[in-house]
């Protein structure tokens, strides 16, 4: 199979791409063999695209600002007895190109030709477009 998708999900609270790397960082040591997870209630479907090279784009303070490659989905019980599906992450956060995106709830697929770019080794943040420009530039589909 040559398809491949990847997943969109905000994270809330999050100030920072630093921020996320922090927090992450200080659940390693809690976290079966120390790897990063999000636990959401729904199994994505499209299980097999996403394992066939997808990451998980993360929406920091309303802009996709860098993602990370998904190793497995795994499945948890929480405490209340409901199965749900771990998304199991590799450590390593690339950062990506910006791109605006609007608040949703829970994760949403984002089709590979649609996923932002990684900003070239070493960069480590991309200056954000001015609202308006980012607004117009979304408006006539350029991003």
């Amino acid at each position: 199979m040559d398809k491949r998708v990847n997943l969109v999900k905000l994270s809330v609270g999050t100030e920072s791409v630093d921020s996320l790397m922090a927090w992450q960082e200080m659940r390693r040591a809690e976290l079966p063999k120390g790897l990063p997870r999000h636990v959401t209630r729904m199994w994505p479907k499209r299980e097999a695209e996403i394992l066939n090279g997808g990451s998980i784009y993360w929406v920091i303070k309303g802009l996709i600002q860098c993602r990370q490659r998904i190793l497995r989905l795994d499945e948890v019980t929480g405490e209340d007895g409901i199965r749900r599906c771990a998304i199991i992450l590799d450590p390593e956060l690339h950062r990506t190109h910006t791109a605006p995106k609007r608040p949703f709830q829970g994760w949403r697929y984002l089709k590979a030709e649609d996923s932002p770019a990684d900003l070239p080794l070493g960069k480590k943040q991309e200056e954000p477009l001015p609202l308006e420009l980012s607004q117009a530039l979304a408006e006539i589909g350029v991003i």
